[in-house]
């Protein structure tokens, strides 16, 4: 299984609880922070309602 690497890259201040909540469940708690994940679609479409606020690079 492929992997992706998501960073985030904008705060997430001011949004809503929802887009805060799935950068939580990504693992992403700070700014810059990295994290890999397997690319399922779980996860794809958790980065696809914060990819705004995300960079993503496949692993």
């Amino acid at each position: 299984m492929s992997k992706v690497r998501v960073k985030q890259v904008r705060s997430a201040i001011n949004r809503e609880k929802s887009q805060k909540a799935t950068l939580i469940a990504l693992g992403l708690t700070k700014l810059n922070q990295v994290v890999e994940h397997d690319a399922t679609p779980q996860i794809e479409g958790m980065i696809r309602k914060v990819q705004h606020l995300v960079e993503v690079e496949k692993a």
